[in-house]
């Protein structure tokens, strides 16, 4: 791949737009398998030809409603190949593609569809088409809705909503009626036009959307070092949700850049699953995701015989000592590396297959800060996961390095991006994916974008090699009641290392010390209450029972001795609803909402102060 980047234009093998880089690689990549996805149980492929067939036809479709460069279409679906062939359809229309996060309730969704103006929405089923027809009246920029699956709706009609094949039929006669039409769209396309709107995941406020141009997609596939290489040869399982930044930075654009195999999951539930029976060789997840990895072989460990506990034992222990060697880059000692080849042969290599990660050769952290603790137990097992760091707004901005790993960093600036500190160490960055800015929020904007330079709203700090640390959010710094300054998202990533808690909340802002909000792993603890014999009868129940709350006290405890006094949690409390991605304390990358939880659970934050 031949990348031209300079501080404001890119272009990757001689094309300045994702629409004229997809025509030339379904071109070069007919017969090239582009995605998979599950059919009856069976993965069936897709080639290059067939995504090139289907993304014009929705091109063709959208022209043949009369949209004009710049409008917007919107995905409400979870991660599928239609989801992918509407996204390029839109791209080759010289459209705005805009990804709505399926847990969207209908307020949300009214408005999404009313900042963005959307002029067509695409909607994955009955549930997500019953969300728009809820608020239709109150949106009135939307000529047509398109469903991805009309199961459900035998019998339905309503002039404004079809089924998706309608438009791939309404693409193909429009294309051959106009065969330059899509040529000519491609053609027009420049590198800062818009390309996709990306509304933020709405931590605080209302998401605003951000304005991403081609220039910033085209970047990302250039952005993993040499030391990461990424072929045509690799598998990804997409399952996050494709409208955020990272996985669409991670699947569609590293297959669109180096032709990697997009291979959807089959549901958010189905997740542990597919990756077993797929082991992907490149993997893209948050914090939470690889926290279960380590819950499952704990899990497993607990119910394993004696002689299984004690060759897991031995075999970390081997695993440790070697990355010690190699995170302090020494090197390791021959019977060392033969000891670990031999853990790896007997034990490791079992643990990877159980968890689908035999064939990795790629794995990234990032939407969150890890558990540095977590990060080190990987490696032991052989397993490096490269901890990336960026934003919706300034797309992946910095990355560890396999060659000099460094646990608990963020390693270096990605070449072509620069970082820098401000006087309040909030972290500042300028490069070619920088956004252009939010949708009809000037004011935000001018806060994001100051002087050329990108205000993260991260605090950090550089260590004297050179990588990068993020400390916590400025906003989410807490100042005791004795003035002392503490990085709540330090004593969270630690708590989060046990395998008992899910999530973590401290709190501690103008009060005397810290407390905290804990969200329990409902699997494991439900595993240790099955174990040592402990009644409940639900949800609610486990975390009121005495056992369960001394076990997380422990677990507390565990973490405490890391840090000062001061810093350290002195009360708790269990939040004894469990919480997914739909419900408001949540984001739909699944991080707890902090003012909000804050807000909605201040009475049980009050009984422990």
């Amino acid at each position: 791949m031949d990348a031209v980047i300079t501080s404001d234009f890119v272009s990757i093998d001689g094309h300045d737009t994702l629409a004229k880089l997809f025509r030339a690689r379904a071109q070069d990549w007919s017969d090239r398998i582009a995605m998979r996805e599950k059919d009856y149980g069976i993965w069936r492929a897709y080639t290059w030809a067939d995504y090139e067939r289907f993304a014009y036809d929705c091109a063709g479709g959208f022209m043949s409603l009369g949209l004009k460069p710049g409008d917007v279409v919107s995905i409400l679906s979870e991660n599928n190949k239609e989801w992918a062939f509407v996204d390029m359809g839109a791209h080759a229309a010289a459209l705005t593609i805009n990804g709505v996060y399926p847990t969207y309730q209908e307020g949300q969704l009214r408005h999404l569809l009313n900042d963005s103006q959307t002029r067509v929405l695409i909607v994955e089923n009955e549930e997500q088409l019953d969300k728009y027809l809820s608020v239709r009246d109150d949106v009135s920029s939307v000529l047509r809705v398109y469903v991805i699956d009309w199961k459900g709706l035998r019998g339905f009609s309503d002039p404004m909503v079809e089924p998706i094949e309608h438009l791939y039929e309404a693409g193909a006669s429009y294309r051959k009626a106009n065969p330059d039409a899509i040529d000519k769209a491609i053609d027009s396309g420049k590198n800062d036009d818009t390309a996709v709107l990306i509304y933020t995941s709405g931590t605080t406020g209302a998401p605003k959307g951000a304005l991403i141009p081609d220039r910033y997609l085209l970047f990302q596939m250039s952005a993993a070092p040499d030391t990461f290489p990424i072929t045509g040869d690799d598998d990804i399982l997409t399952y996050l949700p494709l409208c955020h930044a990272a996985e669409r930075l991670i699947s569609l654009c590293m297959n669109l850049g180096h032709g990697t195999r997009i291979n959807f999951a089959e549901s958010s539930e189905t997740v542990f699953e597919n990756i077993r029976e797929l082991s992907p060789t490149v993997l893209f997840a948050v914090p939470r995701i690889w926290e279960k990895f380590y819950s499952r072989i704990n899990t497993l460990m607990s119910e394993a015989t004696w002689m299984g506990k004690k060759g897991y034992e031995i075999a970390l222990g081997v695993g440790r000592k070697r990355a010690e060697y190699l995170l302090q880059n020494r090197r390791v000692p021959p019977l060392l590396e033969a000891q670990f080849k031999i853990a790896d042969r007997l034990v490791f290599r079992n643990l990877k297959q159980l968890l689908g990660l035999d064939r990795s050769t790629f794995l990234l952290s990032g939407a969150a800060p890890i558990s540095s603790d977590l990060l080190r137990w990987f490696f032991a097992l052989g397993l490096p996961v490269a901890e990336v760091y960026g934003q919706t707004e300034t797309g992946l901005a910095a990355i560890t390095n396999s060659d000099e790993p460094n646990p608990g960093t963020i390693g270096f600036a990605v070449p072509g991006v620069e970082l820098k500190l401000s006087d309040q160490n909030e972290i500042l960055m300028r490069g070619p994916s920088m956004f252009s800015g939010y949708l009809n929020n000037p004011e935000a904007t001018q806060s994001a974008l100051v002087d050329g330079w990108i205000h993260t709203g991260d605090v950090g700090r550089i260590d004297d090699d050179g990588a990068w640390r993020i400390t916590d959010r400025l906003k989410d710094i807490i100042i005791t009641a004795g003035g002392k300054n503490i990085t709540p998202s330090q004593v969270e990533n630690e708590l989060k290392f046990s395998p008992y808690i899910s999530d973590a909340v401290v709190v501690g802002d103008k009060r005397k010390y810290l407390t905290c909000l804990i969200m329990i792993d409902q699997e494991n603890v439900e595993n240790f209450a099955q174990t040592h014999n402990i009644p409940f009868t639900d949800y609610r129940s486990l975390c009121a029972h005495p056992e369960i709350i001394g076990l997380i006290e422990a677990e507390i405890d565990r973490a405490n001795k890391k840090f000062s006094s001061v810093e350290q949690v002195k009360k708790f409390r269990l939040i004894n609803v469990l919480l997914t991605a739909e419900d408001d304390e949540m984001t739909p990358t699944m991080k707890l909402k902090r003012k909000f939880v804050e807000t909605k659970y201040e009475s049980l934050i009050s009984e422990m102060y």
